[in-house]
């Protein structure tokens, strides 16, 4: 969300990704399987689970001020090398869902363990 520059259109851009994405692959992965396609569709939704998890981060950090509280003291570029790798787990269908869930449970991860009233 943030990038090297930190703008306000960025996080509105990758913001709207992962709320567009994440409706977009639950539309396709919910018409998967009338075509046959279970595997895939588990997948999709799997996925989809994943880009639900980093949209509801996208929206508690995207008021101003919030993501750049939660960077602060962070070396932006060096985890910004670091995430594009780690982006790829977003294939592993459910798995930031699951970590994003564990982490509210234990009141880690900030806002969104929050955001529900706490």
């Amino acid at each position: 969300m943030h990038g090297t520059a930190g703008t306000r259109r960025r996080r509105r851009v990758v913001t709207i990704e992962f709320l567009v994405g994440t409706v977009a692959l639950i539309l396709i992965g919910a018409r998967s399987p009338s075509q046959g396609g279970w595997l895939w569709a588990g997948w999709l939704l799997g996925c989809a689970a994943n880009y639900g998890a980093l949209a509801v981060y996208a929206v508690v950090l995207y008021p101003p001020g919030r993501l750049e509280a939660e960077l602060r003291g962070i070396d932006v570029r060096s985890e910004l090398r670091r995430y594009s790798i780690a982006q790829l787990l977003l294939f592993i269908p459910g798995l930031i869902a699951v970590v994003a869930l564990v982490q509210a449970f234990r009141g880690e991860g900030g806002e969104p363990a929050q955001a529900g009233g706490g």
